[in-house]
């Protein structure tokens, strides 16, 4: 990935954040085949290891599992916040009209070594770690005891564990570092009022 020093994002707890709020990664292998990505949401657990742990479960029927036994190299790619950037945006264009239509984002590329946990205990488990989380904001959080355990018992009998031992964090915050910070901040402000607040504040609390 291409990172200008300006939009490097090297702090352990903005990686975290973005991995923790962004749950649905791109898991990126390489095989016989070649390229591959299978979108999964993970489990992100930063005390386990150097730089943490990503578990998550793939259906059983989706062969990845398989093509890339444990051992396999993987990258994980994590999306934040992100939107289109008008130039109409910044002050500044409006005195000099020297300023394009932009895009930015926040992302990390979570390197590691995968594991494959194809274990009933192991699945179920994270299974409902999983659950509580994103039922979390529901009035009656749905789980895995609201359905029969037969039920329960086959559909986790279809889907396989994995681990990703992480091996490196690589992040990239483009968030109009490079303008000046009336023009940032002008953007975010537009933003916000748009709707994407999200992108807004990160534009908001960056240097």
């Amino acid at each position: 990935m291409y990172i200008p020093p300006h939009f490097a994002e090297t702090r352990p707890e903005e990686l975290h954040r973005i991995i923790s709020a962004h749950a649905l990664g791109v898991l990126v292998t390489h095989g016989e085949s070649g390229l591959d990505a299978n979108h999964i949401p993970f489990e992100f657990d930063p005390a386990q290891g150097k730089h943490g742990l990503l578990t998550a479960h793939v259906a059983r029927a989706n062969d990845v599992w398989q093509r890339c036994p444990t051992g396999t190299p993987v990258m994980v790619i994590f999306r934040g916040a992100e939107g289109y950037i008008s130039p109409n945006w910044y002050p500044s264009k409006h005195e000099t009209h020297r300023q394009v239509p932009t895009w930015n984002y926040e992302v990390v590329h979570a390197h590691g070594v995968l594991t494959v946990r194809d274990d009933e205990q192991f699945v179920r488990g994270l299974v409902a770690r999983l659950t509580r989380r994103h039922e979390a904001n529901e009035p009656r959080p749905w789980k895995m005891g609201d359905s029969e355990r037969e039920f329960i018992d086959g559909m986790l009998r279809n889907i396989v564990g994995i681990e990703i031992a992480v091996t490196s964090l690589v992040g990239k915050s483009k968030l109009s570092q490079n303008k000046e910070a009336r023009d940032r901040l002008n953007a975010a402000d537009t933003l916000k009022s748009r709707g994407n607040q999200e992108l807004g504040e990160a534009m908001s609390r960056a240097e």
